[in-house]
């Protein structure tokens, strides 16, 4: 487990091809004080496995998994990278919980710089933007941030502020429109959605969204599944409920209730 902030840049020194597999080495001596074979250590937010280490540098093996699905197969000798050790009991929880596995990549849409701190628009797959929210945290290259914004149309893409210390202390003051970054949606989220909606119907969902159809949610009186609709339902005011109510049609429409 893992919280987000960066402890060091370190440097790759070498990636040594095994066929299915890339055994990587890293430069980076204050990540590797207290750590042992075994431990994890998270390389732009990829929890990876120390299994050899000395005075400076630590080399973990990674596998095709990790190679297809994030990033980290595009590194080279002397790129820079994020790390962060696993969280202890006694570690402050500076950023939010994060666990190193990386559910997708971004791409870097844009920049734009300011005075003191700079926007930073990243395209994600549609699959996981129902996970990203507004002032909600999402982890990028192994750096928590919070979200800003948050566009479904017509593309699927969100917005982050970085400050000075994030510019200047991770990979994300160099990343340039076009490169790729790791993303980890908030996992508590993910969860969530687990617990409330059977595997079918995320499946659907999933379907939903790579379709571009709107759904809303109908409560049936024991689970909630999606029904197509056209309109969309607009807040009602603090200390309303809106409860779904059967029109004549068999169809469901939001109402607003008394308090």
């Amino acid at each position: 487990m893992f919280t987000g902030i960066v402890e060091e840049l370190g440097v790759v020194e070498s990636l040594e091809d095994q066929g299915d597999a890339v055994r990587l080495t890293v430069h980076g001596p204050h990540v590797v004080t207290g750590s042992a074979l075994g431990d994890s250590i998270a390389v732009n937010g990829c929890c990876l496995t120390v299994a050899t280490r000395d005075h400076e540098s630590f080399t973990a093996d990674v596998m095709a998994e990790t190679l297809d699905k994030t990033g980290l197969g595009g590194l080279s000798a002397g790129a820079r990278v994020n790390l962060e050790r696993a969280v202890t009991a006694s570690t402050r929880l500076g950023g939010h919980l994060v666990s190193g596995h990386v559910d997708g990549t971004g791409t870097v849409l844009s920049r734009r710089p300011s005075e003191h701190w700079e926007l930073v628009d990243i395209a994600l797959p549609a699959r996981l933007a129902r996970y990203v929210v507004p002032k909600g945290s999402i982890c990028v290259d192994g750096v928590s941030l919070t979200v800003v914004e948050v566009h479904d149309r017509p593309d699927t893409r969100f917005t982050v502020s970085l400050i000075p210390e994030t510019l200047a202390r991770t990979t994300l003051g160099q990343r340039q429109p076009g490169e790729l970054v790791n993303l980890e949606v908030d996992m508590i989220a993910k969860y969530v959605e687990r617990l409330l909606v059977p595997p079918e119907r995320a499946a659907e969902t999933d379907r939903v969204v790579e379709t571009g159809r709107v759904v809303e949610p109908v409560e049936t009186g024991r689970v909630v599944e999606p029904v197509e609709t056209e309109r969309v339902v607009e807040p009602v005011e603090s200390g309303r409920v809106v409860e779904p109510v059967e029109t004549e049609s068999g169809g469901h429409r939001a109402e607003r209730q008394g308090r």
